[in-house]
């Protein structure tokens, strides 16, 4: 997710410097981390772990942390993790992917959390050729950074069309509004993937307003969305702001749905918006109610050590790392960084808690998603 799209050329000329610095690292990680029997695999992890995102990392890293005690207690591969908070900064997660590489010399990548952090950071990957994987970077485009770039986030494209659908057919939609953060990449992609989904189920847009990340104003695009009346609103941005406009439109009258984009999965959208996130729509591979025993297990074992329920950026990250154990097994290699990139590309039929994964030819994941709806202060599905 995220960040302004001005600013992944500023990325990528300083990254390219840093590299031009540090040096490029391809195929194995340097002869001090040469593998050993019983070594452990060192992988990176760049997460927006401090400032208005920062829900988003710190579920990330709870759902690794406890992956990684599960791995290693299993002993077919040990993994040790490297953070590094990226604060949701492009320059900062360019900084985070080359300290990493060159310095802690890592077998792999995790991260970044957001989409536009993930076009400045992840060339800098792929031309070191380290294999990188986004856990929340759904924007279209990621994976054509290069070979070495996955993700198992569910791509805007295929959660967004579906979540639409249901609403339209649900609510019986004929008009709708839209709303999405004009200065962040993916918001800007999800709304596009909005616009298309919309226009694909026959409804009117009768607005399109638009704001930037960090504003706490939207009184006057929603004082325009009210006199048009709307049968819904659709909203494409980070939970923050998506909190913000809930509140506002329930304040103002607007008592519509509204449908979101990927930033609507978090908890901290119902913990910001209180009464005002009911009835919030969003698609998901992640949901906690299915009767799957792999589900209930994760949940059980997550709320054992955080005290909390796992969300979607916990439960994608957990599976990420359980993804790389795999490959990492099947790599025969704690360091070598171009046979665990193969070892990624080959994994299918992969059961994880987000459901059955498989890499596309384009390390996109093929999965399914769910359609949630916020109901009595919880996600549950709609049907």
């Amino acid at each position: 997710m995220k960040k302004s799209l001005s600013k992944w050329f500023t990325g990528m000329m300083i990254g390219t410097l840093l590299l031009t610095t540090a040096g490029c690292g391809g195929g194995s990680a340097p002869a001090a981390n040469s593998n050993s029997q019983g070594e452990s695999a060192k992988l990176g992890v760049v997460a927006y772990m401090s400032g208005g995102g920062a829900a988003y990392g710190q579920s990330q890293k709870e759902g690794l942390d406890l992956a990684k005690d599960e791995i290693n207690a299993q002993g077919k591969v040990k993994i040790d993790l490297v953070y590094e908070d990226s604060r949701g900064n492009n320059t900062e997660a360019i900084n985070a992917v080359n300290k990493l590489i060159n310095k802690d010399n890592v077998v792999g990548l995790i991260g970044p959390t957001l989409s536009g952090e993930m076009f400045a950071a992840g060339p800098i990957a792929n031309q070191s050729g380290v294999p990188i994987m986004g856990t929340s970077t759904t924007a279209e485009g990621v994976t054509d950074i290069g070979e070495f770039v996955f993700r198992n986030a569910l791509p805007e494209s295929s959660a967004v069309p579906q979540a639409v659908k249901k609403a339209v057919e649900k609510y019986n939609l004929k008009k709708v509004a839209v709303m999405y953060s004009s200065n962040n990449d993916w918001a800007v992609s999800g709304y596009k993937t909005m616009e298309k989904a919309l226009k694909d189920n026959g409804v009117e847009i009768i607005a399109t307003e638009t704001f930037a990340d960090k504003d706490t104003d939207f009184s006057a695009q929603l004082t325009k969305i009210a006199s048009l009346k709307p049968d819904a609103v659709m909203v494409s941005s980070l939970y923050q702001e998506a909190a913000l406009v809930l509140k506002k439109a329930r304040e103002i009258g607007i008592t519509v749905p509204f449908v979101g984009t990927n930033g609507f999965n978090s908890p901290e959208l119902i913990k910001i918006a209180g009464q005002a996130a009911e009835g919030a729509i969003v698609a998901s591979p992640w949901y906690p109610g299915k009767e799957n025993e792999k589900i209930k297990k994760f949940v059980a074992d997550y709320k054992a050590k955080y005290n909390k329920t796992p969300d979607q950026f916990a439960a994608q990250s957990y599976d990420a790392l359980h993804i790389y154990a795999a490959a990492l097994e099947k790599s025969g290699s704690t360091t070598d960084r171009q046979k665990l990139r193969d070892s990624l590309a080959t994994i299918k039929d992969f059961e994880g808690v987000t459901g059955k994964f498989a890499f596309d030819e384009k390390r996109n994941p093929l999965m399914d998603a769910t359609v949630l709806i916020v109901k009595d202060g919880q996600f549950t599905e709609l049907k």
